[in-house]
């Protein structure tokens, strides 16, 4: 009987430490994750996506280009990629392509290293994490 409540307990524990994945989008390359009770979006592997202030919701364009996609890499999309529910295909000054949620492009933070890590939410104050 002991055992079993180690296992039960165990099982729980397990449930409460693993992310916790409510949707995939994108054939799953999105996924929506609960991290620190919010819902973000976040790529395959985990990694955090944020959003931008200094982009204009809507309309195709990104203004993270140069030195500032170095920091913000974009979640780049194939180019043969099209429109997916509330996920658009937004072209880059350069001509490639990246993903967009509800009209704001969506990129990733350099120091982010680890699956969950969300060191890029609040940078410079235009820098938000991508919450479904």
């Amino acid at each position: 009987m002991q055992f079993r409540s180690l296992l039960a307990g165990a099982a729980a524990l397990a449930f409460i430490v693993a992310p916790a994945f409510a949707a995939d989008y994108l054939g799953g390359a999105v996924k929506s994750t609960d991290i620190g009770g919010k819902m973000v979006l976040t790529d395959t592997n985990g990694m955090t996506l944020y959003t931008f202030d200094k982009d204009t919701k809507g309309d195709g364009k990104s203004v993270c280009n140069g030195d500032c996609a170095v920091k913000w890499p974009p979640l780049m999309a194939d180019a043969a990629a099209t429109d997916d529910g509330d996920f658009t295909v937004v072209t880059r000054d350069d001509g490639s392509k990246m993903w967009a949620y509800k009209g704001w492009p969506l990129y990733y933070w350099y120091e982010d290293m680890a699956a969950g890590d969300t060191k890029g939410d609040g940078v410079g104050g235009v820098w938000h994490l991508a919450i479904e």
